[in-house]
């Protein structure tokens, strides 16, 4: 058993349900124990870690295999001593045959379990006390019942933390929505700590996963089966810690590569001025550790006096697009127009942001082009770094269809483009063509402002300009942008200009 986030060192798969199930047959196949019953000593296990000295727990069972998951648990703990009682959701004789087992091994065991829960005994929890929420896992495909509703209600209100089994109830385990289209997550249930079963799951890295989940832990239940047990391929990864690259020392300002910002159209010539986005972009490229970094400002006339002094200042034509690194779109509004054909046509490693992607979505000729670059012999290295919102226009679907799915949406993109995507937003999804994509684990909700996007831009450019691949450096950015969020201090405005400045 172990913690997710951070993630382990050691690579981890996460499976979507489809594949989880498909692991579960072929453990039930192998396995010399039940399954339930290795996840109920593992939830028991870790309970009495969070709360030794509980006087009162309760665990809300389902009417599922998910139900006998915590079943089993309450056995364990009323056998080690501990104050623990039931309320189970439906009837036993209704229970799938391996929880019916569970639910006869806990009234054995001389567990008390209730079909309602014990209002009394609830308002008694304090924060020392523990509940359990082992109503719904993987199963869910639609809205909970209103008697659900309720008890998911009961568990929101409690004083005692929280400890959910595989997934809380009313969390979609694939897209991290609340099942049945909520927009809100009012009926899921808010675990503090979520211990999920066999491997991770998509949905609690992403969308209101991270929110509700609390810190989560994954028992493999690996002693289920053989060492050489064949598992389903993984449908993702979580994205790894990746060092900044170690420099030699006989080196140049040449040696690290050059990065151009294309964008930052400026107020006169559409009363809108978004030269601050290109600003950023060049920060982040600069703090990311490129060897020189040209900003080329459209439609500017002369230099802008606003332009840190380490970033070199160039009109559009002086630029040798094949010879460079190009960030562009971020804040590039109409002008963008005018040269992103050649953008797409000549440079040599491209990231494409913010006006870049919808422009793109809106034209089948550059949309032609930006696939070529990924389809031409040798290949030039392309990443677009899309929110949900530009997705959806890419994909021609609503936000709601790419949150929904969003290692589908990453990865249709990345097919269809043949270029690596970072799909932004809560658990960013990087994907490339021919890879199992990755779900990025830093990061949090201080990062939800104006000019992180071009921070992220800037800093993958700047990656890749120092020689690393398109997926790896997308990767890489993904987290260093992520892990710069979690470290910032808590007493201090978190603002993209000061985030550039902290990369690393």
């Amino acid at each position: 058993m172990h913690r997710l986030i951070p993630p382990p060192l050691q690579p981890v798969a996460v499976l979507r349900k489809e594949s989880v199930r498909a692991q579960e047959r072929i453990q039930k196949t192998l396995s010399t124990q039940a399954l339930m019953a290795l996840a109920g000593l593992s939830a028991a296990r870790l309970a009495l870690a969070l709360t030794p000295h509980a006087r009162r727990i309760w665990v809300a069972a389902g009417p599922g295999n998910n139900g006998g998951d915590g079943l089993q648990a309450a056995c364990h703990l009323h056998q080690w001593g501990l104050p623990v009682q039931v309320s189970l959701m439906g009837s036993p004789e209704q229970l799938p045959d391996d929880a019916r087992a569970a639910w006869k091994n806990a009234v054995d065991a001389g567990v008390p379990i209730h079909t309602e829960p014990p209002s009394q005994w609830l308002e008694q929890l304090t924060n020392q006390d523990l509940c359990i929420d082992a109503l719904l896992g993987i199963g869910g495909n639609r809205a909970p019942s209103t008697e659900m509703q309720t008890w998911i209600e009961r568990l929101n209100l409690c004083t005692a933390p929280v400890l959910a089994l595989d997934v809380p109830t009313g969390l979609d385990a694939d897209s991290g929505q609340v099942m049945g289209g909520a927009p809100t997550p009012r009926l899921v249930v808010h675990a503090d700590v979520t211990l999920t079963f066999l491997t991770a799951k998509p949905g609690l890295f992403m969308g209101h996963g991270r929110d509700v989940c609390g810190d989560i832990w994954l028992d493999a239940l690996t002693s289920a089966c053989p060492e050489n047990r064949q598992l389903p391929k993984a449908d993702a990864w979580l994205n790894m810690p990746t060092p900044p690259a170690s420099r030699k020392h006989a080196s140049h300002k040449g040696s690290h590569g050059d990065v151009a910002i294309v964008g930052g159209e400026p107020m006169r010539l559409h009363g809108m001025g978004m030269t601050g986005a290109a600003v950023l972009a060049a920060q982040a490229a600069l703090h990311g550790g490129a060897g020189r970094v040209i900003l080329s400002l459209l439609g500017a006339s002369g230099e802008n006096s606003a332009v840190p002094p380490d970033v070199m200042q160039r009109q559009f034509a002086q630029l040798d697009l094949s010879q460079l690194t190009v960030v562009a779109g971020c804040g590039g509004g109409q002008a963008i127009l005018s040269v992103l054909g050649d953008i797409l046509r000549y440079s040599a490693r491209l990231v494409l942001d913010a006006d870049g992607l919808n422009a793109v979505a809106q034209n089948a000729d550059w949309r032609a082009l930006l696939r070529q670059r990924g389809d031409t012999p040798g290949q030039r290295p392309t990443v677009i770094t899309p929110h949900p919102l530009e997705a959806g226009r890419l994909l021609g679907c609503s936000t709601q269809d790419v949150q929904c799915d969003r290692l589908r949406a990453a990865q249709t993109l990345s097919e269809q483009l043949q270029c690596t995507v970072i799909l932004k937003g809560s658990g960013s999804v990087i994907a490339s063509p021919a890879q199992v994509p990755c779900i990025n684990t830093s990061g949090n909700g201080r990062l939800g402002i104006g000019g992180t996007g071009d921070v992220l831009a800037g800093l993958t450019g700047s990656l890749m300009a120092q020689g690393r691949p398109a997926h790896a450096a997308a990767c890489s950015a993904a987290w260093q942008h992520g892990l710069a969020a979690d470290r910032w201090p808590h007493d201090e405005a978190l603002t993209a200009s000061r985030l550039a400045c902290r990369l690393y």
